[in-house]
This record gives C-alpha cells, structure tokens and sequence, in this order.
C-alpha cells in the first residue's frame, strides 16, 4: 500500500533588509523511507528566471503522490532579492545591484578539504568516508557563515544557506534559464550518462572544476575527493550529482511546459532510485552534446535592432543568416539593413532578450562541434 509523504514548510533566515527584518526563503520537504539517494531542488535564484517555481510547483503535486526512498527538499523563490529586483515592467536580479557580483557565482568551495580527508579516511569503508565528507562540507559552510559578519555581502549570506541545504542531499539540481532560451543541461563530465535520463535535448558538457556556481559548489568537492583517493589507489566514485537545469526563456512562467519539465526531472529521479515503483521514464530523444570550450558566445559586431533569424535549438549551417540588423539613422549613407552570419554548423541555445542592441552585445550562444549522446 501506497503512503502520501507529507509536506512540510519552514521558512529560514538567509539575512536582513535595511529596516533589520530578517529575509527569509520557503523551505518545502518530503521525507522518504531512507533508502534512497536525498535530493535538493532550488529554483529562482536570478530575478527573472522564474519558471522554475511553477516546475516545483508541479513537482510538488506529484511528489505527494508517490513513495519515497530519499528525502527531497525543494527551494522557490532562492534569492527573495533578485526576484524583487525590478525596473519598470522588467525584472532584472541577475546581479546583485551592490556589488556587480552574479548571484550565482558567490558560492564556497574549500580546495583543501578533499586532500585532508584522503589522508584521514583513507583507510574508512565508503559509508563512513561519505557521511563524514558530508558533514564536514556542511560544517565549512557553517564556519564561513558563522564567522565576522563584516566578511560576508548580502548574496554571499544567502549563497552559503543554499549551500548549506544542498550539501546534506546526494543529488542537487539549480533549475535557471536563458533570456530568450531552448532547453539545456549543465552537466559536468563525469555525469555525462545521467544527462540521458533528462527530456532536454541539449547537454552543456562542463569540466569538473569550480567556477562559482550552485552545482560546481555541490559536485567538485566529491570530485577532488575521488581523485585525491584515486592517487592512493582506491577507487572511490563521485558520491554526488550535480546539474544546472535550464528550462527556457526568462520573465515569463508556463505550467503546461512546467509539467513536461516536472517530469523530465522525476524521469531523472526515478533512474537515480528516488521512488519506490515510479512510472517515468526518459523519451525517446536524440540528445545533442557539446563542451563547454566549443559552446560560442556571438557578440553583435555593430549597434542595431535585431531580427533573431537562428530557430532555438535549430541546427544550422555556416554562413546562414542568424539575424538582420537595422540601422536607420544610416538609412541615405549606407545599406541601412544588413545581414549577420555565422561561420560555423551549429546549433542555436539561446539570444539576447531585447532587439535594441549595442555594439558588443552578446546576441546568442551556440552550441558547436556537436555530438550524439
């Protein structure tokens, strides 16, 4: 017989505004028999990236539906800041308006910790090393964020209590997305047969390195880990997954697309043996790779308004049209509308979200020197 896990809501702490009431994000979880892997979904953490709180909204439908081997802990609303940070109609809180930082690039990652504990653990079975590392990442955090308050911005603050949350799970995913955007998936190198179980036809290879971010934050202390065990000899495999989900466009949320999102995440889970007798599974899909050195940002090479030509996650060849360009203060002194191409086959993920653009701006990102998963 079937048992619906309850939903519970805290709502933590993650710092104060300027009149000292304390800022807080809703915290959900469903708790599972203990079997299984225990997972941390957060969404929201830039401004305008909100779809991710209708996926976990839908996630949330169906999760109190089914049974539970891992603990699941779901976070909308990450940065309560960004998503609040507005101008005009538009919502911005892709930075923090402070100090430039990106929101997403202010999390923690002690490079020293993986070597000690090689040293230490070296001779503990795998069930003790992986508690132990666990707890220890978490305590980082907490030393971090328990230290002179004058050391720590308002986005590092709320960076290190996501972080906090993220470590106590074996799988994290960070659900964003583009401005004007398909889907795609950040997936580190060593993870790379996990990114079949996602219904994204696109996959973002990444090395195994820290940049900053939520889910190199969760996953790279685990790799230095195994590599430093490995040197010794022992074979020690990554015990956490880590993914950079993105779900589409920015400033706009659509439960439809929410669901098919929801369950591309439980197809992912149920692989992972989060569920107890689940029926998803992944679709049938062919799956495009790409690394991360290959994926090429095109920068516009002069001022104008843009027609976007390029069909997101469209492949398309060198030399077609991307997009046009009009310029109508050079309407009697030059072609006032030309033609941007690209030179290379590829595949187009994202553009910018505006058609006013400056020189220099970053008008898309392609995906290049593809390959089949």
């Amino acid at each position: 017989m079937s048992i619906t896990p309850p939903i519970s809501q805290e709502n933590i702490v993650v710092g104060e505004v300027a009149n000292g009431l304390p800022l807080t994000i809703p915290v959900y979880r469903l708790k599972g028999d203990g079997t299984g892997p225990s997972v941390y979904i957060q969404a929201n953490m830039h401004g305008a990236e909100v779809q991710g709180n209708a996926v976990i909204y839908q996630l949330l439908e169906q999760l109190k539906t089914l049974n539970l081997k891992g603990d699941i802990t779901l976070v909308p609303y990450a940065n309560p800041i960004g998503c609040n940070q507005k101008s005009g109609e538009f919502t911005l809180g892709r930075f923090d308006p402070i100090t430039g930082t990106n929101w997403n690039r202010m999390y923690h990652c002690n490079n020293q910790l993986a070597t000690q504990f090689a040293q230490q653990y070296s001779d503990a079975d795998d069930q003790v090393l992986k508690a132990a590392f666990k707890a220890a990442l978490t305590n980082d955090v907490e030393q971090q964020l328990n230290g002179p308050n004058y050391r720590l911005t308002t986005g590092k603050r709320i960076a290190l209590n996501l972080q906090k949350l993220a470590h106590q799970a074996d799988i994290v995913l960070d659900l964003h997305t583009g401005p004007i955007s398909s889907q795609h998936l950040y997936c580190p190198e060593y993870a790379i047969d996990s990114a079949r179980y996602f219904n994204i036809p696109h996959v973002l290879v990444i090395p195994n390195d820290f940049d900053g971010a939520m889910d190199e934050a969760s996953f790279c202390p685990w790799w230095q880990l195994s590599e430093q065990l490995a040197q010794q000899g022992r074979e020690f495999n990554v015990q956490v997954e880590a993914f950079t989900v993105e779900l589409g466009s920015q400033e706009k949320i659509d439960l439809s697309a929410a669901l098919d999102d929801a369950n591309s995440i439980l197809s992912y889970l149920n692989y992972k043996h989060v569920f107890v007798d689940a029926p998803y599974k992944p679709k049938t899909m062919t799956r495009y790779g790409c690394q991360l050195n290959d994926y090429i940002a095109y920068y516009a090479p002069m001022g104008g308004m843009v027609e976007y030509l390029a069909p997101l996650g469209g492949h398309i060849k060198a030399g077609e049209p991307i997009a046009k360009i009009l310029r109508m203060e050079r309407y009697l002194s030059e072609q006032p509308l030309q033609t941007l191409s690209f030179d290379h086959d590829a595949i187009a993920i994202l553009h910018f979200a505006s058609a006013s653009v400056n020189q220099g701006t970053e008008l898309y990102k392609f995906f290049t020197n593809v390959f089949e998963l």
